[in-house]
């Protein structure tokens, strides 16, 4: 993969951004990260003078936009239900010929979905784990079938949400419980067992890795938002092994629709080397255990410049 490069900052004028809205908040079960997400993007915005004010929530947004006053959404909102990244948001942005941060309606709407999007990539032959759609009657089956040990979530939610890692045939209807509290389907994968890596996008191009190396044995809700123990280590991987999970990252955000910016996460197979696609986040975290951030600064990219640049890609052709 080419040496990363970044075209120069189309516009140096915060004016011309006009009034940004940013939406945070919702109604999803990652409220809470969200907002504290968009506490940092919009603090980042009005340091750089942006005129840049919170709206909490989708009903929030649609009494906003209706009043008029908005030239521009950062959509920082996560999750669906409620959050910013099952297409729902963007629908409603795009009835109003408001532009926004971030992938379009298919984009969201896809890559929110664990199975579909798990589909787009098989017919096009990159890699991801076999899984299975699951309820509380096939568990045990599909189970056998896929092999011990596998990784049971909701195919609808983010921020390792509902997730159990399930080793022996005793702990799956405990792990089915649990991701049947939120709505959706549910999905069975086999496990990867190796290290978890993820890969930002940023326009065209993808950064450097990121491998996470928590403390405890996974990297779990608490590892990613709370913990300070979680190390990152940036690029994740070097020579050939970093070229290729670049180049896979980039074709599977390509394949899932998306657009703009977001996140791909990957497993590395420890015994055969091979890289396994697990999800796109299309409105990835903003925190300061995030990863987007931590991707861009390996680049030469701060946070400023990084939210100003992700901005900047509200001023092509609107979304609608």
């Amino acid at each position: 993969m080419s040496a990363l490069t970044f075209p120069p900052l189309r516009v140096t004028d915060p004016a011309e951004f006009g009034r940004v809205a940013v939406l945070l908040g919702g109604s999803s079960s990652e409220r809470e990260v969200s907002l504290d997400s968009g506490r940092n993007v919009l603090e980042a915005l009005q340091s750089r003078g942006v005129d840049a004010f919170a709206v909490d929530g989708i009903p929030a947004l649609a009494r906003a936009l209706a009043a008029g006053g908005i030239d521009r959404v950062f959509n920082i909102l996560h999750g669906h239900n409620g959050g910013g990244e099952d297409g729902i948001v963007q629908g409603l942005m795009d009835a109003f010929g408001v532009p926004y941060t971030g992938s379009d309606v298919l984009g969201s709407a896809l890559s929110m979905d664990k199975i579909r999007t798990k589909q787009v990539w098989l017919s096009l032959d990159l890699p991801t784990p076999q899984y299975r759609k699951v309820d509380a009657s096939t568990v045990h089956a599909l189970a056998a079938e896929l092999g011990l040990p596998v990784v049971v979530k909701p195919a609808n939610e983010g921020s390792s949400v509902g997730i159990s890692r399930v080793t022996d045939d005793a702990g799956l209807d405990e792990a089915v419980a649990l991701a049947a509290r939120y709505d959706g389907q549910l999905l069975m994968e086999q496990m990867v067992v190796g290290d978890e890596l993820t890969v930002a996008i940023l326009g065209d191009v993808a950064l450097p890795s990121i491998r996470i190396v928590p403390k405890g044995q996974w990297y779990d809700y608490n590892a990613k938002y709370i913990a300070e123990d979680t190390q990152y280590l940036c690029p994740g991987l070097d020579g050939d092994a970093e070229d290729e999970i670049r180049r896979i990252a980039l074709a599977a955000f390509r394949a899932a629709g998306c657009r703009g910016w977001g996140r791909v996460d990957v497993m590395r197979d420890r015994a055969s080397g091979r890289f396994f696609l697990l999800e796109v986040n299309t409105a990835p975290g903003m925190t300061s255990h995030s990863l987007v951030p931590k991707a861009a600064r390996q680049a030469g990219i701060g946070f400023e410049e990084l939210v100003w640049r992700v901005l900047e890609q509200t001023l092509e052709a609107s979304h609608a």
